[in-house]
Order: structure tokens, then C-alpha cells, then sequence
């Protein structure tokens, strides 16, 4: 399937997100899922959102709580520590959450590391690519001995990542960003490479596409693939099968092209294949190089 000389190109982002039980001062229980620190605080969605305005209060485990003093697009609230908790305080409050998964997933996870890629590094992400759980480490040093070369991008994949698309006019849909970084080794990997540019997952086509686009080596991206779009760098793509109505299924048609893409789909559901997070993968190759 891969040649020497193929760059393999992987997102090596880490799940750091968590989701915790609080309370209002009234005693209903709100939940928060933990998206980052910032100064004195962290950044998180909560339930019931519509209750929970600026200066509303959640109290949490360990005596702590904390204010919310800001509400930002896509509903995301800055909360604040109320009395400077130590940093032990926090991480104890932190670390009694769970991994959040997608909601497609009802059971628990007996291990938070299987919801993590065996190269994670990079903290940050809400969610994890999940592509990139099919590769164990014997199977990367088995690829690195066919002399194909491995480098990692990063993107802290958010939860717009997995947002349906609601509207029939797909330049009304907003994609916010999500933080990427495409390293000096992998720009340099990626220029050298004599073979095929093969991304591990949505979010690696992504961030590697909006690189070649800007120029940008670092930052936020918004890029919203659709049909249409003139990909620069990456020639095939491994994924998951993907949920319908969504910008990853959306993505998968730009670069295979719809019609191929539909006809995977009605195969792999003749055939019970499994979808989603953990589900099987399908090869594509960009379709202009058919």
C-alpha cells in the first residue's frame, strides 16, 4: 500500500479535555466540559448552557468553584477560579473528570488511553483523531524499515469538527478554528518527499492544505473543505467512515470525488463494516491522480 519514499504524516495532538459534574448554588447539576487553562481559569462548554450567563457560579469538587466572566462564539465560556486555588487544587478537581467521547459512544472507557494515539504529544484537543488509532508502534517502525519517513502535524481538533452541517447553503456554515502548527521538520520532510504525501485523518489533510493555502506554518484555520477544492500537498488520505451531513464527509468527496465515495459507503454497509471512532478505515487516493 505504501512505497519508500512516501511521507506518512500524522496529527500528533493529545486529549486533554475533561468532562466534570458541578453544581449551581441552587443545587442543579451542571456539566463542563473542560476545553483549556487560561490565566487563572479555563475555557469550556456547559449544560444548560441558556442558565449559565456571565457571573453565574459552579461549584466543584475539592470546595473549589469558579465564575464564568465571559461568553464567546460558539457558546464557549471563560470561567475564572473564585479564591486562587493552588495548582495541586485544580489538577485534583481535573483529574476527577472523564475523557469525553462522542456521543455515539455510551460506554465508558475502562482506559482513557484508548481514546488516544499511540504517538500523542501535544496536549490540547477535545476530541482525538481518531484515524490515527489504528497505527501501534511495531506497525510504525515496520513502516519506518520500508524506508517510508513519518512526520507529525498538530491540530487541537474542536467540537465543529464533528458539527452537522445545517444549512443547504454550505457558505453559510461557520467553521471556527482550531490551533495548527506544521513543524520546520515536517515543512522540510514534505519538500524532500520523492514519494506521495499520505495524511493519517481529516484534520492532518487540513492543516497541511492550509498551510500550503497561507503560507502559515502556525495558527488558527477555519478551512472548510468542500467539493471544488484544489488540494496542493496531500495525495491520499486514510479515514474513517464518517457520519452523513458532516464537514468530514464533505471532505472525503472533495478529494476522492462523490460518486466513489458514495459507492464506498454503500459497500461498506453491505458488507457491516464498522464506522466511526473505532471503526474501519478506507484508503483514497486524490482523484485528480486517478
Amino acid at each position: 500500500i505504501l512505497s519508500p519514499g512516501d511521507l506518512l504524516v500524522l496529527n500528533d495532538t493529545r486529549v486533554t479535555a475533561r468532562r466534570l459534574m458541578g453544581r449551581k448554588p441552587t443545587g442543579a447539576f451542571v456539566e463542563v466540559l473542560v476545553l483549556g487553562p487560561t490565566e487563572g481559569g479555563f475555557t469550556a462548554l456547559v449544560k444548560p448552557g441558556r442558565r449559565l450567563r456571565e457571573g453565574s457560579v459552579i461549584d466543584f469538587s475539592e470546595g473549589l468553584s469558579a465564575e464564568i466572566v465571559e461568553i464567546r462564539e460558539g457558546g464557549v465560556r471563560v470561567l475564572s477560579w473564585r479564591g486562587s486555588p493552588s495548582e495541586h487544587e485544580v489538577e485534583r478537581v481535573f483529574s476527577s473528570g472523564e475523557t469525553p467521547l462522542p456521543p455515539y459512544i455510551h460506554a465508558s472507557l475502562p482506559d482513557d488511553s484508548r481514546y488516544q494515539t499511540v504517538y500523542a504529544s501535544v496536549p490540547g484537543s477535545a476530541a482525538a483523531p481518531t484515524a490515527g488509532l489504528h497505527f501501534t508502534e511495531p506497525l510504525l517502525e515496520r513502516l519506518t524499515a520500508k524506508g517510508i519517513e513519518i512526520a507529525y502535524v498538530t491540530l487541537n481538533v474542536g467540537l465543529d469538527t464533528f458539527k452537522p452541517v445545517q444549512s443547504e447553503d454550505l457558505g453559510a456554515h461557520v467553521m471556527h478554528g482550531e490551533q495548527c502548527t506544521v513543524s520546520r521538520q515536517t515543512r522540510e520532510a514534505v519538500m524532500r518527499a520523492t514519494g506521495r504525501i499520505v495524511a493519517v485523518g481529516t484534520t492532518t489533510v487540513r492543516t497541511l492544505e492550509s498551510w500550503a493555502r497561507s503560507g502559515q506554518a502556525s495558527g488558527d484555520t477555519n478551512i472548510f473543505i468542500t467539493p471544488g477544492f484544489r488540494f496542493q500537498l496531500v495525495d491520499v488520505l486514510l479515514t474513517n467512515f464518517h457520519l452523513p451531513k458532516s464537514t468530514l464527509m464533505m471532505l472525503v468527496s472533495a478529494f476522492a470525488g462523490y460518486e466513489p465515495v458514495m459507492a464506498l459507503y454503500r459497500h461498506a454497509i453491505a458488507q457491516q463494516y464498522r464506522f466511526f471512532s473505532y471503526g474501519d478505515a478506507m484508503l483514497l487516493e486524490r482523484q485528480d491522480l486517478k
